[in-house]
């Protein structure tokens, strides 16, 4: 199954619409000086800057606000889709990344979360944004989240 196949009970969007939809998802936030376009479908994001594990570039990419302890859970979701988001290779190869939450500045080191600790984030995942748990449904992949805690 590719990723414009159906995937559960949608299908997904062409990557280049994702990519051109996020530009200017970033770009709106960053002209308002981060005061708006701070949700999606009414749920909270947060602007996470990486280095690309390829390009070696800065990339901004909004995603969904999950707090946890001092950090943020990143949900490695892709709506269910069978393979991991782009942005979980950049991640792995480079964890010190820069969150912004409405403003809030956070310097942070993302880490794999472990089998054991998974069962415990999924609530708190799902209680911030329901979609996880039908993302969930869509798919065999074993969803991976990024514990993202501050820089030591």
């Amino acid at each position: 199954m590719t990723d414009t196949q159906k995937v559960g009970q949608g299908a997904l969007p062409p990557r280049w619409l994702i990519k051109g939809f996020t530009k200017l998802h970033v770009a709106l936030n960053n002209m308002s000086g981060g005061t708006l376009f701070n949700q999606l479908g009414g749920d909270d994001v947060v602007f996470v800057t990486m280095t690309g594990a390829k390009s070696q570039r800065q990339i901004t990419i909004p995603l969904m606000y999950v707090p946890y302890l001092d950090g943020v859970l990143l949900v490695a979701s892709q709506g269910g889709a069978p393979r991991n988001p782009v942005w979980y290779n950049n991640l792995v190869k480079h964890p010190d990344i820069i969150v912004v939450h409405r403003g809030r500045k956070m310097l942070l080191t993302a880490r794999l979360a472990t089998a054991a600790e998974k069962p415990a984030m999924w609530p708190v995942c799902d209680q911030y944004y329901k979609p996880f748990v039908d993302y969930r449904a869509r798919t065999d992949r074993d969803i991976p989240i990024f514990v993202c805690e501050p820089r030591h």
